[in-house]
C-alpha cells in the first residue's frame, strides 16, 4: 500500500518536474540566442579634443563635453551603444552622433564625460568593448532580434 501511494505521488510530481525542466532549457536557449545575435565590437577608443566644443556634428547637433555621446565610422548615427573599458571593466552608455575622419583607425571618439567615466582620461587611449544597443533605448527587445552578426574589429 505504501508503495501505491509513493507511486502516485511520484506520478502526480513528475509532470510538473518535466515542465520545469523544460521551460528551464527554454530559456537557457533563449539566453544563448540573444547572446549569440548581440552585435559587439572591439577596438580603440580615444576622446574629443576641445576644440570640437560647440561645433555642430554629423548629426547635427551641436558638440558638448558633457554629453555622453561618441563618434564612430561603423555604426549609425543615433545608436546606443554600451562601452566597456577592457582594462578595468568600467562601462558607459552613449549615443552616435558624429564620425571620425575616414583616415582614423580607431573604433570610437567618446565626450570628455564618458572617458571620465571609463577611467582613461590620462592615457588618451583605452581598448573598449561596445555592444550595441540600437537606435532607442526603449526598443532593446526588438533591436537585439534584428541584430544577428558579431563583428570584431582590431
Amino acid at each position: 500500500m505504501l508503495k501505491i501511494f509513493l507511486l502516485i505521488i511520484f506520478l502526480a510530481s513528475c509532470p510538473f518536474s518535466i515542465v520545469n525542466a523544460q521551460q528551464l532549457e527554454l530559456n537557457k536557449r533563449e539566453k544563448r540566442t540573444v547572446q549569440k545575435h548581440k552585435k559587439v565590437i572591439y577596438g580603440t577608443a580615444s576622446y574629443y579634443s576641445d576644440k570640437f566644443i560647440g561645433k555642430k556634428t554629423a548629426n547635427g547637433s551641436v558638440f558638448s563635453q558633457k554629453k555622453y555621446t561618441a563618434a564612430c565610422n561603423v555604426l549609425p548615427l543615433g545608436t546606443w551603444v554600451i562601452v566597456t573599458n577592457l582594462k578595468n571593466g568600467k562601462s558607459v552608455k552613449v549615443k552616435t552622433n558624429d564620425r571620425l575622419h575616414p583616415k582614423m583607425k580607431r573604433l570610437l571618439d567618446l565626450s570628455k564625460i564618458a572617458a571620465a567615466q571609463l577611467g582613461y582620461l590620462n592615457k588618451g587611449l583605452a581598448s573598449v568593448k561596445v555592444e550595441v544597443l540600437g537606435g532607442k533605448l526603449n526598443d532593446w527587445d526588438n533591436e537585439i532580434n534584428q541584430l544577428k552578426d558579431t563583428v570584431i574589429v582590431q
